[in-house]
């Protein structure tokens, strides 16, 4: 994937940042809005957005919504109907029945976060729709990243997820092989930052994600600074991490010391001995959960997106990051981790992991392994071919509810 040059890139830090931005460019679209989301919940952000989508379909702007079935599966009846009543097309990704009121929907997600209005405006990163992005949702607000950007990168990211919507809602295999991609559409050039739009799927971009940060950190020279929300990633990561530090790199984690899941923080610390030893530094954020997937080397090369670095989002989810290369912004988004760290974090020292030795080869050999193995073992999970279907809303004993599909 070549870098695309002339676009302008803006840091949106949590849902203060980004809601009033992507709800404003979404009322105002002209022609055309499609939003991607892992979650869509009918609190007060789901709302608001259901009102800026509303607006653009009453002022003729053609609106496509996709979510996931396992992230937001609890929209009612109204909702649905407020917004197909208007025209938007409400998609969901890989609905699924519960079991006992079991979710078993689970593997290969739909984790994306994008949004293009009008083909010139994109916004791609972290940030679902609900409340607990915004700092009055209480202490476990998340702290995350995303980015608006226009420029000739957009034409990209429009086709992919045209793209998207086409293939997901093509039904059978065989029609789905005869969706053609969208045509490029070509955007003046809107500022300097050289950018890449970074996707991975389960059949054509399996580790595109992870190999554009394994790549990176080989050629970084002076300093890198990653603050990922789920930490597990597979040994060769890890190895470029060490080999960084032990190189001289000031190589830097700012990984959760607060999180919303605890098996997040037990996972990440089993690495913090291998880690911590080679000279990386951990930093552990403390005053909410991280809900952050960024990287920044050497004050040029950037990432913001979707993907965390663990098992799920680097072998099975459908994510979506853009990679940049600019001095100005890698300094803004350098600013706000160093922030972070100074007055957020607590950062690990060695001396706090230290652990019997015996127990440290038994478990290093069982981490080492799990890690080598786990592209291999995510071969042999479901496979299935997910489904995109329209959110409806059915009968069921005289009544309405809604139904995924």
């Amino acid at each position: 994937m070549n870098w695309v040059a002339g676009n302008d890139v803006k840091l949106l830090e949590n849902g203060e940042g980004f809601f009033p931005r992507v709800f404003e460019a979404i009322a105002a679209a002209k022609r055309e809005v499609i939003l991607e989301t892992f979650i869509l919940f009918e609190d007060k952000v789901g709302l608001q957005l259901a009102e800026a989508l509303i607006t653009a379909a009453r002022n003729g702007a053609k609106v496509d919504v996709m979510v996931d079935g396992y992230g937001s599966p609890d929209l009612s009846v109204d909702f649905i109907k407020r917004l197909t009543d208007v025209g938007v097309r409400l998609r969901v990704f890989d609905p699924g029945k519960r079991i006992w009121g079991l979710r078993t929907n689970v593997l290969r997600r739909m984790h994306r976060k994008i949004v293009v209005v009008d083909g010139e405006l994109a916004f791609v990163g972290g940030i679902n729709y609900s409340h607990d992005h915004l700092a009055d949702f209480g202490p476990q607000a998340k702290q995350d990243y995303a980015v608006e950007l226009r420029g000739p990168i957009v034409a990209q990211i429009h086709r992919f997820v045209l793209h998207a919507i086409a293939v997901g809602g093509a039904g059978r295999r065989w029609l789905r092989r005869r969706v053609k991609p969208a045509p490029p559409q070509l955007l003046p050039v809107a500022g300097n930052v050289q950018a890449q739009f970074i996707v991975r799927d389960n059949r054509h971009h399996t580790d595109d994600i992870e190999r554009h940060y394994r790549a990176a950190i080989r050629a970084a020279r002076k300093q890198v600074i990653i603050a990922n929300a789920y930490f597990f990633p597979g040994y060769r990561l890890i190895r470029e991490l060490r080999r960084a530090a032990r190189r001289g790199v000031d190589v830097r984690l700012i990984l959760q010391g607060e999180p919303d899941m605890p098996i997040v923080k037990t996972a990440a610390g089993l690495l913090y001995h291998h880690l911590l030893h080679a000279g990386v530094k951990v930093y552990e954020y403390c005053e909410r959960p991280l809900h952050g997937k960024v990287a920044l080397v050497d004050g040029v090369w950037s990432t913001v997106g979707s993907s965390n670095l663990d098992p799920l989002s680097l072998s099975l989810n459908l994510e979506a990051n853009v990679m940049l290369r600019d001095r100005d912004f890698a300094h803004t988004l350098g600013e706000r981790l160093e922030h972070l760290m100074r007055h957020a974090c607590k950062q690990v020292d060695a001396a706090d992991v230290e652990e019997p030795a015996a127990w440290r080869v038994v478990r290093s050999f069982f981490v080492f392994h799990a890690m080598r193995m786990f592209p291999v073992w995510a071969r042999w999970l479901p496979t299935h071919a997910p489904r995109l279907q329209p959110a409806q809303v059915v009968e069921e004993g005289g009544g309405e509810r809604a139904a995924q599909a």
